[in-house]
């Protein structure tokens, strides 16, 4: 595979975010910026896995998570490649779920972090950023 993308990823192992989660957060993030394009092909998990300084059925683990979400295409000898994939139409019911599953998870983590010491304004800003960022589509 000639097209090898070796993605930018910042793991933090002292973290209580399991390191599967951060890799799969990582590439999602990079999936949906653009940063890694359909056709394009990612490292084995052994190679990322020596990269990141984690065991490699750990790398495995994330990538079978976004195989199933349709991210990914995963075969033995051929390798890990972003596949074309779009977003799923959703009728108004089953987006109106969704944002509230989000609203509940985001009520956790604010919580969460606010009981860590982190003003509540703090996060009014960085939800407001992350709100106009470039990732954010409606």
């Amino acid at each position: 595979m000639d097209n090898v993308q070796r993605p930018s990823l910042k793991i933090d192992l002292s973290s209580d975010v399991p390191v599967v989660q951060q890799i799969v957060g990582g590439l999602r993030q990079a999936l949906l910026a653009g940063a890694l394009q359909p056709g394009d092909g990612l490292p084995s998990s052994r190679s990322l896995a020596r990269d990141l300084g984690v065991h490699f059925n750990t790398v495995a683990q994330a990538y079978r998570v976004l195989e199933s979400e349709g991210w990914l295409s995963l075969k033995r000898r051929s390798g890990t490649v972003v596949r074309e994939r779009k977003a799923p139409e959703l009728e108004t019911l089953e987006r109106e779920h969704l944002a509230e599953r989000f609203a509940g998870e985001l009520r956790d983590l604010c919580a969460r972090y606010v009981a860590l010491g982190l003003p509540t304004r703090s996060l009014g800003e960085v939800l407001s950023h992350l709100a106009n960022s470039e990732g954010t589509s409606s």
